[in-house]
């Protein structure tokens, strides 16, 4: 009798600067998903307090949503990638997979693992997707990246994303820019409000691309100084993390004195609050104070407010609102492309909006 051939997994990547759209995209992915099919999303960010397991919807029956905070998995935290996306396949068993790599990240060092021997065999790496906002590039400051321009050319498809609020020349200078690569784009294509056809996640194409700027972000396994000791962060009711070694708990919220966690590389400056389930937040306080804070490269958050629960999302100049179904704490994330010592006055603020016991 021949031996029963092992399917491989059809496993795409979603890449894209901050605020690009890509959680957007994938939770609507998701909710187009075939029946029956289990589906599991890995999101890196680069942030420590975990977000867009708020914005992806877990709690549907096959979704499994993995997420890995607190550096890129291409350099700082290449280490426990590796291990922790072998997990996830295992316990998860999934019908396809969906990698989503930090908005700051190079992707080549994690499309280099899907490829590596160790996971080729599980995984059939099929299109790889960027969405682009042309916004970002009409800024210098992204544009002129190593990050930027090779998450493009590693892209079988780009999308053009928000394009209902971008400028048409704006637009079509973004296009024409994408159009400059070699080799050549599969797919441009321009949508909004990340709306991507799920036919194109497995639309078959001939084209490798390889990075442009391979040494941007190196792994540890590359470098000659020892790595930092890193782990993954994950809320303790989605989906926890297998460690061999024997962590200490993690610091808890208590009311009106939320938990604060920072990290920062050369380019990036994140902050992050998980306040207590009870705390309650003023709605118009609060969304004043996070709608016209600057400057920030990225905000998300979701907070019990006293009408609803409510996720903030940010990036650049655009911000959304909308009604939360996550009801576990409310948690904040800010990304500053420059160091700043005023954290301790924001979070006074923000302590600010907190409604006051009993009211």
């Amino acid at each position: 009798m021949p031996a029963k051939q092992f399917k491989r997994i059809p496993t795409n990547v979603i890449i894209g600067f901050l605020g690009s759209g890509k959680t957007t995209a994938i939770a609507k992915l998701v909710d187009k998903r075939p029946a029956g099919q289990r589906w599991s999303i890995l999101i890196n960010e680069f942030g420590k307090v975990s977000i867009d397991h708020a914005l992806v919807n877990s709690s549907l029956d096959g979704v499994a949503v993995e997420e890995l905070g607190g550096g890129c998995a291409c350099c700082t935290l290449a280490l426990v990638f590796k291990p922790l996306l072998a997990q996830f396949i295992r316990r998860t068993k999934p019908d396809r997979l969906i990698l989503e790599p930090s908005g700051v990240s190079h992707p080549a060092n994690v499309i280099d693992i899907l490829r590596s021997p160790n996971f080729a065999t599980a995984i059939d790496l099929r299109n790889i997707i960027c969405l682009i906002d042309p916004k970002d590039f009409d800024d210098v400051r992204w544009r002129e990246t190593a990050v930027f321009q090779d998450q493009v050319q590693l892209a079988d498809i780009v999308i053009l994303n928000w394009t209902d609020s971008r400028d048409r020349e704006m637009i079509d200078r973004c296009r024409t820019w994408i159009e400059s690569f070699r080799p050549p784009k599969q797919l441009i294509l321009e949508t909004s409000f990340g709306e991507i056809d799920s036919e194109l996640l497995d639309r078959q194409f001939d084209t490798l691309y390889f990075p442009m700027f391979a040494d941007a972000h190196r792994s540890p396994e590359d470098d000659s100084t020892s790595a930092t000791e890193l782990h993954p962060v994950s809320d303790p009711h989605h989906h926890n993390h297998d460690h061999t070694d024997k962590e200490a708990a993690p610091p808890q919220p208590a009311p009106g004195r939320p938990v604060r966690f920072q990290n920062s590389d050369a380019d990036y400056d994140a902050c992050g609050w998980i306040f207590h389930v009870d705390d309650l937040f003023d709605r118009d306080e609060l969304l004043d104070l996070l709608g016209y804070v600057h400057p920030i490269v990225r905000l998300k958050g979701v907070f019990r407010c006293d009408d609803d629960w409510w996720t903030i999302n940010r990036a650049k100049d655009g911000t959304s609102y909308a009604t939360s179904a996550y009801r576990r704490d409310s948690r904040l994330e800010i990304i500053l492309d420059r160091k700043t010592p005023g954290w301790d006055d924001f979070e006074a603020k923000l302590l600010g909006c907190l409604r006051p016991a009993g009211d």
